[in-house]
């Protein structure tokens, strides 16, 4: 893991009087798993909308595979090989998982519209090779039973399971996952352990991301950072971080 993927430089975002994010500095470096984690207001989710491109820096820089993101819009990120989840799910309610997943397939669709209107030998290429892909995630997060399912009347940890499988769909090669775990029971959460585990080693993703359950965090993370009123407070192992006084007290108060 010597070669840095994302890089973070003095990173700032203010909202009005607002200083949400403030001089924050971060690699994460290719193939590994790196977290964000902090109390509420920390300005994780900040971070986060930065990178993917909701918001724009006020300050700072932000480069990945040495290329600057600050002028990019946030529709490129996905066609430069970045992807995510949010917090709250971002799905089409009324279409089915299958669906979905396609939309996930759209960056790399390469076809005009009179190509599409005529249906040609290249179009039904692009289509055999999107549903072949999209078999495959499918397959990987076992969602076989769901695939013709309408995502409205899916339990809300299988819509969870179906945003990270369109994510996977674009082929990153940065996942950025937010709050994954959030509304998961254990039995959910430990699986999606072993996803994130297995989109490191056996797909090569690279994952940076936020979450709250500290289980989880030390399970799959190679390196985390604890942030605090937008702020750095911590960088380390799993192991470092949570035994760093500064992120003990950002947690607890002082009096612990």
């Amino acid at each position: 893991m010597s070669e840095a993927l994302l890089q973070v430089r003095q990173l700032g975002k203010r909202f009005g009087g607002v200083l949400a994010v403030n001089g924050v500095s971060f690699d994460v470096q290719r193939g590994e798993v790196f977290t964000l984690i902090g109390p509420n207001g920390a300005g994780k989710t900040t971070v986060f909308n930065l990178i993917s491109r909701l918001y724009t820096p006020s300050t700072g820089e932000i480069l990945f595979k040495g290329q600057s993101l600050t002028a990019r819009p946030a529709h490129a990120m996905a066609e430069l090989g970045i992807a995510r989840t949010f917090q709250n799910i971002e799905l089409f309610e009324q279409a089915s998982v299958l669906q979905n997943l396609l939309i996930g397939r759209h960056v790399h669709q390469r076809r005009s519209l009179w190509q599409e209107a005529l249906f040609l030998p290249a179009v039904r290429r692009q289509e055999r090779e999107s549903r072949c892909k999209v078999e495959e995630v499918i397959d990987f997060l076992n969602l076989q039973h769901y695939r013709d399912s309408r995502v409205a009347g899916l339990p809300y940890g299988v819509r969870k399971l179906v945003e990270l499988a369109r994510a996977l769909c674009a082929e990153p090669e940065l996942l950025l996952l937010d709050e994954p775990s959030s509304g998961l029971n254990v039995d959910e959460t430990r699986d999606l352990a072993f996803w994130i585990q297995d989109l490191q080693r056996l797909r090569g993703i690279t994952v940076l991301m936020v979450e709250h359950d500290m289980s989880l965090v030390s399970r799959v993370s190679d390196r985390v950072l604890a942030m605090n009123q937008g702020e750095c407070l911590a960088l380390g192992t799993p192991a470092e971080v949570q035994g760093d006084a500064r992120v003990v007290e950002a947690y607890l108060g002082t009096a612990a």
